[in-house]
C-alpha cells in the first residue's frame, strides 16, 4: 500500500501526478459534501482521512481519531475506505446492491473499495452511503463492535 508523508490534504494532493490528483479532488469533494456534521478531514495513516476528532470521542483503542472514511491513490488504483458502513449490515447490503445496479464492477474488501478510474465509481451511490450514518450512530456501532476493555 502506498502511504504518503504529507502533513495536509493540500500537500498530499499536490504531491500526486496530475491525473491521480484530478480523480481524488472529485471524490474528496463528494465526501466533503456528504459527510455528516462532526467529521473532520485530516491526513492520517498516509491518506486523506475523515475522522471523528478525539475532542468528540477520545477513548479509541489506538489513541487515534475514529476513521469514518478515507481516500488514497495507490500505484495502480484508488482506495476509498468506507469505515462508516462497516458493522451496519443493512446499509452495507443496500450500498453494494445499489453499486452493482449501476453496472459498475464492485471491487471491495471489508471497507476498502478499489477503483481504477473515476468512471468506475458511482458517485451518487457513494454520496448516499457516506451521508446516511450519523456520528452518534457510528460511535454507538464502534462501541458495540469493540471488545470489552479490561
Amino acid at each position: 500500500m502506498v502511504s504518503s508523508t504529507a502533513a495536509t490534504p493540500a500537500e498530499y494532493l499536490s504531491s500526486l501526478p496530475e491525473d491521480k490528483a484530478e480523480v481524488l479532488i472529485v471524490v474528496r469533494q463528494l465526501l466533503l459534501d456528504n459527510l455528516p456534521e462532526g467529521i473532520e478531514e485530516s491526513m492520517n495513516f498516509g491518506m486523506l482521512s475523515y475522522e471523528i476528532p478525539l475532542a468528540t470521542y477520545p477513548i479509541t483503542y489506538n489513541k487515534q481519531p475514529l476513521m469514518f472514511a478515507a481516500l488514497a491513490a495507490q500505484k495502480h488504483y484508488f482506495s476509498l475506505y468506507l469505515n462508516s458502513i462497516y458493522g451496519f449490515d443493512q446499509i452495507r447490503d443496500q450500498f453494494e446492491a445499489e453499486y452493482l445496479a449501476t453496472g459498475k464492477k464492485l471491487d471491495i474488501g471489508k471497507v476498502c473499495i478499489r477503483f481504477k478510474t473515476l468512471a468506475d465509481l458511482p458517485l451518487d451511490v457513494v454520496g448516499r452511503a457516506v451521508s446516511v450514518i450519523t456520528v452518534k450512530d457510528f460511535i454507538a456501532n464502534y462501541e458495540a463492535l469493540r471488545p470489552e476493555r479490561k
